[in-house]
């Protein structure tokens, strides 16, 4: 799977009901689990004193990370994105080298 880094900032539309909001914010965490689980979302962080999020999220390729990754979390239809396609660095100090 391709690793990719993505940012993500949720802007919920005027006039939604709270209600709404807080069942989608419990459906995120569940399917974020999910997603977790299935290794496609491996490490997720908070800027401090921000309300983004950005992630290292793996998938086949950016049409699987869409379509079947981030377009199935529940805030998704409110959600702006940044995403950043990586590839590994010869000098990652977490690189697994094997002996010859």
């Amino acid at each position: 799977m391709k690793e990719f880094l993505v940012e993500l900032t949720t802007t919920v539309p005027e006039g939604t009901d709270p209600a709404e909001v807080d069942r989608r914010r419990a459906a995120e965490a569940v399917r974020a689990g999910e997603l977790a689980e299935g290794g496609h979302l491996v490490r997720l962080w908070r800027p401090v004193g921000e309300l983004r999020s950005i992630g290292l999220w793996r998938a086949a390729d950016e049409g699987e990370l869409y379509g079947r990754v981030l377009g199935t979390l529940p805030l998704w239809p409110w959600m702006t994105s940044v995403v950043t396609a990586l590839e590994p660095h010869p000098n990652d100090p977490g690189r697994t080298v094997v002996a010859e």
